[in-house]
């Protein structure tokens, strides 16, 4: 899927999609990597929900949003116990979803002006 809405106050915005790939202001990724309208980080570690690790939420934690989401690849999976704890203890509201659903949700939230960070996975 291709978007064509320009969202102009944020730097990075999802401008396509497809089950191998998202592409973020037209450059296409296909490994995990985190967004928020003022950051993205290509190089994070974990490569599937099921490697996310308490520690690596630290530079999720740090784009600062109000809401984070956690896409997970083609079928909607959820993180360890230890680390879905410690996303509830941040105290900030997260959606775990399909990578598809979450990439269409970060840019409404993005439309709407609200902060907001985003963990793709791609598998």
């Amino acid at each position: 899927m291709k978007f064509s809405e320009e969202l102009n106050s944020a730097h990075y915005r999802i401008t396509g999609y497809d089950d191998a790939w998202i592409a973020v202001n037209q450059n296409t990724l296909t490994s995990s990597f985190l967004v928020g309208s003022q950051t993205l980080i290509t190089d994070w570690q974990p490569q599937s929900i099921l490697e996310l690790q308490p520690t690596h939420l630290a530079p999720l934690f740090a784009i600062g949003a109000e809401v984070i989401l956690i896409g997970t690849g083609k079928n909607q999976q959820f993180p360890q116990p230890d680390t879905w704890k410690v996303l509830v203890q941040h105290g900030v509201g997260f959606e775990v979803m399909t990578t598809a659903a979450a990439c269409r949700t970060y840019n409404v939230l993005l439309s709407e002006a609200r902060r907001v960070a985003a963990a793709f996975f791609l598998n």
